[in-house]
């Protein structure tokens, strides 16, 4: 719709297979150590993977605090996982859908979109502010998932 911020997408290259990575990313305390520069005092609920996996976090954004309920509406293994957020205090309701590509090498392309499903004014009228942020942070997320996922793989391999 013309009056939503556009999607934010970043996307990664990662060694490991996509089975691997779905599987890493299916369990929701996983994304605490990758997402933690952005959320922070996360509270699990519901099954620890899959749809209906729950995460309540805080956040601090653009000097604003909120809580933001987490939760996976739909998997497709090992192809997609789509969450959707709610921001109580700031009206926001958002979907983020990592989807997940076998490369040729054997590695895994990750892509990683947020699409904002209700906006509150604040993000409209600072879309191009606000989808630079959120661009950044995302790119931070993605470079620490594949940190954690090397250090997965050299944890197991010792």
């Amino acid at each position: 719709m013309w009056y939503m911020p556009k999607p934010v997408t970043v996307t990664i290259d990662l060694p490991q297979g996509r089975a691997a990575v779905f599987e890493f990313l299916d369990l929701m305390a996983n994304h605490e150590p990758f997402n933690d520069h952005l959320m922070h005092d996360w509270e699990l609920s519901g099954p620890e993977r899959g749809v209906g996996s729950k995460a309540r976090v805080h956040t601090r954004a653009l000097g604003v605090s909120d809580v933001v309920d987490i939760e996976v509406v739909d998997a497709e293994p090992p192809m997609r996982i789509v969450e959707q957020n709610v921001a109580a205090k700031a009206g926001r309701t958002g979907q983020g859908t990592y989807t997940l590509e076998s490369l040729p090498d054997g590695g895994t392309r990750v892509a990683f979109e947020y699409r904002w499903l209700v906006a509150p004014r604040a993000d409209r009228l600072l879309a191009p502010l606000v989808r630079s942020y959120l661009r950044r942070n995302n790119h931070i997320a993605m470079r620490r998932l594949a940190e954690q996922l090397a250090a997965g793989e050299a944890h197991t391999s010792h």
